[in-house]
Formats: C-alpha cells, structure tokens, sequence
C-alpha cells in the first residue's frame, strides 16, 4: 500500500535520495526546497504524486503555510522527514553572532516549528510518524563542529521529550544518524575565516583532514536513504537509528566509554542525596 510523505530539504543529498525512491515505488511526496526549479526533473517524470513547495524553515509563519497545504491537498500525511538543514564549520571563538544564530535558526527552531506545526495535524488524523533527520553528531562530537553538534543535540533532546508527549495520540518518532556521507553537505557547509591560533590544535588538524580529503567518508548516500525508508516502514521503528559504520562505531563507542565514566562516580554522585 502506497504512503505519503513529506520531506523538507528535499533539494539534494538524503533529502532528493530519498524522494527519487519512494516516488519510484509508488507513494506521493511533499517535497519542500529553497531554490525553485531543482526538482523540476521529478515533477515532469512523476506528475501529481509530487507536490513541490518552496520554504525556509527559518520562516516560521512559512511553516505553518506550508504544513497547512500539505494536509488540505494530500488528506492524510503518514511519514514526515525534517531534514532541512546545514553545518557551521569552525573553531568556537571564530564563529561569528549571526553565523551561530542563523545555524540555531535552521537546524534546531526550524525543525523545533516544523514539528510542532505539524502534530496537531496528526493527532487529528488519528497518527502518524515522524523522522527527524540528525546524524551522528547528535552523540558525539568533532572539534571545530560545536554550533552544528549544539543543533543535533539540542534536537535530539527536543525529540526524546515530545515523543513521550505524543505517545497516547498514535505518533511515534525516528531520530536517523547518518555518519560522514558522500552527499553535497561539504559544499553547503559555512565556515568563517580561521584564526591562526588554532591551526596547531584539534581544531586545526581537523580543517586539515577535511580539507585535504583525509577525513574518512564512508556513508553512501544512496544507500543510507534506502535504510531510512526501511526503517520508517517498520511497524515499529527504532527510536535512534545510527547510519554507517562510523557512526555505528563512534555513537556505541562513546556511550560506552561516558557509561564507564558515570558508574565511576557512583559514590560520589550518590552523596548528593
């Protein structure tokens, strides 16, 4: 049985990857974009199951449109994708204010809006879900990435409380992980000028990897689309779903190494009752 969805960033990487499936198997899509005409490859193949929107998810007032269409043109809504989204890319002190509030804006009040905006549709159709893309840089951290970590933690977070909200209304949620893919997300990456400072540090060796290619990237993006779909077809999909060796590697590798660290101060931590 055919499904609807609806995607935002779904210009390009996860976002494109995943509507070219599932509109290849049959199911209707909400695509949204930022930039007119970039899907207009799958509007002219798929017709109809393709309703394509223009938003910025920083544009609350935008969101509530948009999300308003969606629901009135489709009916029913079963799979929402916030995956709208993009990484600052530099050393905390080189970050400047409206590099960090715009960051803030898109990736964690947009999706925060988005969602929210989005629920009393869904209570009302009696449920649904929805995938909040993260990655897996909602567990763990790499210097130089300390806005883009702030946003896929302070998401996760959100995510965790409002699925226990939700729960008795028949909406469930995914938090997808992707590890470093091979997408165009480099290319979309903000980075302001680096100070000297910082070149001999983690900061600055990690500047190096990137940018001189060293910096494993394993995920494929095709494929790590084709398993969130898996996933979200699930009757029962898992909470988190980490995507990709590294970030399988690194998300289990550092709960373990934080729950080793936690039981250590057991006494100490019991003390404080």
């Amino acid at each position: 049985m055919s499904k609807t969805w609806f995607i935002t960033g779904a210009s390009s990487g996860l976002g494109r990857e995943m509507a070219e499936r599932l509109l290849t198997r049959g199911d209707r899509i909400v695509a949204t974009i930022r930039r007119n005409g970039v899907l207009a490859d799958l509007e002219h193949k798929h017709g109809d199951a393709l309703v394509v929107a223009t938003l910025d998810v920083t544009d609350t007032n935008g969101i509530r449109t948009i999300v308003d269409e969606a629901f009135r043109r489709m009916g029913r809504i079963d799979v929402i994708v916030s995956n709208a989204g993009y990484g600052l890319f530099g050393a905390a002190e080189e970050l400047k204010d409206a590099q960090i509030d715009h960051q803030i804006a898109t990736n964690l009040t947009g999706s925060i809006q988005f969602i929210r905006t989005c629920l009393p549709y869904l209570r009302r159709q009696g449920g649904g879900r929805i995938v909040q893309v993260s990655s897996e840089g909602g567990q763990v951290a790499y210097p130089s990435f300390s806005l883009y970590h702030a946003t896929k933690w302070g998401i996760e977070g959100f995510v965790e409380a409002v699925a226990q909200e939700v729960a008795p209304f028949g909406i469930d949620f995914m938090i997808a992980e992707p590890g470093p893919t091979a997408t165009n997300f480099g290319a979309n990456v903000v980075s302001p000028a680096p100070m000297e400072i910082y070149e001999e540090t983690p900061a600055g060796a990690i500047r190096r990897a990137i940018s001189g290619g060293s910096f494993a990237i394993r995920g494929q993006a095709g494929r790590t689309a084709e398993a969130m779909i898996a996933a979200a077809d699930l009757k029962e999909a898992p909470f988190r779903l980490p995507l990709g060796r590294t970030a399988f590697e690194h998300v289990t590798g550092d709960l373990s190494k934080r729950l080793v660290a936690v039981e250590a101060l057991r006494e100490l931590a019991l003390s404080a009752d």
